[in-house]
């Protein structure tokens, strides 16, 4: 019976560092130890610790090999001062994108800092399953994405695909590399019905149709249909505009896209693709030019930009504790907006000269908060397409505005059920009224105490209430907290070099 379980934990073991796209012999270096000894453990000849069980598991980033494996829980102990200061990471939503677009490149891909986070582990488990080999290269996050030269799309990881939404936009560049093929149907965060007609609409120029039945869809190309005219897009939605501009990348000729999102990750893509050797002009604008090209066989190097939504974040954690931190790295461009705002509700900070990022493109400045009193917003807020104030920035104004004085009107127009997670502030003293799956009323300012809540399954939602558990009296414990892995890396370890209490645990 000992030798069977050693058999199934060495099976489990060979599984996870193949989906990491590691050999025996990196995943020996990464534990300092030898090759022979992790042949030895895959075949289920070796007697194993539970400490070297633990470091298998945080090498190999898998639950599944993790001690004591069940949900990660957050205890926050406060109320907490930050101070110090902090570098935005790359943004995780450019980096799911480019991912998907190394689908559409023969050569070699290195993606520089690249957001090692949940989402971006599933795309990988689905890229290795199609026979991609991925590496991370080092400590920085450099990832070397090689394809081989067919795809096995008979073999997709449906578990690992099915637990991310960024799956859909596999859609573009697969549709240049077969003519019939099934993806599982996507997940990720649940905020309401998220409809793919947009993306039916915008691919179906180019040949591409899809049915959707039994979990799957079900995708076939005529390759006799092309283009006559631009695309014009139904929804400016991010994955959208990035699914088109990646079928008009290995379709050659000029593609029109009105309507096109120019939002952060957009215009990464559009960076990526012009390394790649694609035409691309209006990026930033709502009409991009796309030159496609008839095959993409090149060695690329590339460094996606920062996270706006991670500054955002950032900012919410130094505004909600009253705290002076500086934040490294803003992709100001992406910020205008949003502290536009803050300044008329009183918000005080100031801002480094301008810079570029890695990328030679997206402007970044280091900001330094100041402890300020802010009072409530005279109008509502609410998101807008880019240039206006950013979709996934939203819910971190329900936690400014609980520390505001006055009445905020928050409307959250693009998702049917985001905002009713926001009441759970009200747990932690917050006063926050539903007042239709929309929008909320915010009343400040509160007096924060600690509490036990479960993590909602919404990622923005669920940082909100970290961050007001960092300004709360005493202990609060966030319960299954996936969902913030799913696009924060190391968000509780960081906080903690800022000077937070944030302790990660697992129920025994």
């Amino acid at each position: 019976m000992t030798d069977d379980y050693k058999d199934r934990i060495g099976n489990l073991i060979r599984d996870a560092r193949k989906h990491r796209g590691l050999t025996q012999h990196q995943l020996a270096e990464l534990l300092a130890t030898s090759q022979s000894a992790i042949n030895r453990i895959e075949k289920g000849h070796q007697n194993l610790s539970l400490e070297m069980l633990a470091r298998i598991g945080a090498a190999l980033d898998s639950e599944i090999v993790a001690v004591g494996a069940g949900p990660v829980h957050l205890r926050v102990t406060g109320p907490t001062r930050l101070s110090g200061s902090i570098e935005v990471k790359t943004s995780k939503n450019a980096g799911v994108a480019l991912l998907c677009a190394s689908l559409l490149n023969r050569g070699r891909t290195t993606l520089r800092k690249v957001a090692r986070i949940e989402e971006v582990n599933r795309l990988l488990e689905v890229l290795g399953s199609l026979g991609v080999q991925t590496r991370w290269l080092n400590s920085d996050n450099d990832l070397e994405i090689i394809p081989p030269r067919e795809l096995d799309l008979d073999r997709i990881d449906v578990d690992a695909a099915r637990r991310t939404r960024s799956v859909i936009m596999f859609l573009g560049p697969l549709m240049h590399r077969a003519d019939i093929f099934e993806l599982p149907y996507a997940g990720g965060c649940n905020l309401g019905t998220r409809t793919v007609e947009p993306h039916m609409a915008a691919l179906r120029p180019f040949g591409l149709e899809v049915k959707a039945s039994e979990g799957s869809y079900h995708a076939q190309v005529n390759r006799a249909v092309e283009p006559g005219r631009p695309i014009v897009l139904t929804e400016r939605g991010d994955t959208v505009t990035e699914n088109a501009l990646m079928a008009a990348a290995l379709h050659p000729g000029t593609t029109i896209i009105r309507n096109a999102s120019s939002n952060y990750m957009v215009q990464d893509l559009c960076f990526f693709l012009r390394r790649l050797g694609v035409g691309v002009e209006g990026i930033g604008t709502t009409t991009l030019e796309v030159t496609g090209v008839a095959e993409i066989d090149v060695d690329v190097d590339y460094a996606p930009s920062e996270d706006p939504i991670e500054a955002m974040s950032l900012l919410a954690a130094a505004i909600v504790t009253s705290s002076e931190i500086t934040i490294q790295r803003v992709p100001i461009e992406f910020l205008e907006i949003e502290l536009a705002l803050l300044e008329e509700m009183g918000f005080c900070y100031t801002r480094s000269t301008e810079y570029v990022a890695n990328n030679g493109h997206t402007r970044l400045v280091d900001l330094t908060t100041k402890p300020s009193t802010l009072h409530a917003p005279l109008d509502k807020i609410h998101p807008m397409p880019f240039p206006g104030l950013n979709i996934d920035n939203l819910p971190f104004f329900a936690v400014i505005a609980a520390v505001a004085e006055g009445q905020t009107l928050l409307h959250d127009w693009v998702y049917e059920n985001r905002a009713i997670y926001l009441v759970e502030l009200n747990k932690l003293g917050g006063n926050v009224k539903l007042l239709d799956p929309h929008r909320v009323m915010i009343e400040g300012p509160t007096h924060w105490s600690g509490a036990e809540i479960v993590c909602p399954p919404a990622l923005r939602p669920a940082v909100v209430i970290l961050l007001a558990m960092l300004a709360s009296k005493g202990t609060s414990v966030l319960r299954s907290t996936y969902v913030i892995h799913r696009g924060y890396e190391d968000l509780a370890e960081r906080l903690n070099q800022l000077g937070a209490n944030i302790e990660p645990f697992r129920d025994i």
